[in-house]
């Protein structure tokens, strides 16, 4: 497997951790709908959670989070909308960014709480 793939993974289950720990509740992982895909689904103080991962062994580029362009966003706001429609879920949402700079085997976490919106 490649190493890019590797941090990615890496990066998914320290997020897992990491919400795990803030008691939040995993409802799903890397759920699929058509070709798009959303990270982690989560529930937290009555508010489904839904969280977009970017893992880098570096900043030199970007931020992990700014790879988390419109587009992007459309495509998780439609896999997250095909998820709550399948699953009849009446709470409010909210789209996270968990950003990860893995180095040296260590975990930078940064956790971007309503990191973007729907469109009206």
């Amino acid at each position: 497997m490649s190493d890019h793939i590797n941090v990615g993974l890496r990066g998914e289950q320290a997020a897992v951790d990491f919400l795990v720990d803030k008691k939040y509740k995993i409802l799903d992982r890397n759920w699929r709908y058509k070709k798009l895909e959303i990270d982690i689904i989560a529930f937290y103080n009555d508010t489904l959670v839904v969280v977009e991962v970017k893992s880098r062994t570096g900043t030199y580029f970007e931020q992990p989070f700014q790879a988390v362009t419109k587009k992007k966003q459309r495509f998780i706001i439609e896999a997250a909308n095909a998820y709550i429609d399948k699953h009849e879920i009446d709470y409010e949402t909210r789209f996270d960014i968990i950003s990860i700079v893995e180095q040296h085997n260590k975990f930078n976490i940064e956790h971007i709480e309503d990191a973007f919106y729907p469109l009206v």
